[in-house]
């Protein structure tokens, strides 16, 4: 069964795994955030409870 052979699987797989780690990863996390977390607090807006007509 050739799939269980990981001479050529594995050598991908860690030279992927290098590139991304590497290469790629550094330069996505430079980016700035679109929407940086706020400071806020967030508010709870007060709400009345429903009066049913029938109770």
């Amino acid at each position: 069964m050739p799939q269980l052979n990981p001479n050529p699987w594995f050598f991908i797989m860690i030279m992927t795994w290098l590139s991304f780690s590497l290469l790629i990863q550094p330069k996505l996390l430079t980016f700035l955030s679109t929407n940086p977390p706020s400071s806020k607090v967030p508010t709870t807006s007060s709400t009345t409870p429903w009066t049913w007509p029938w109770t």
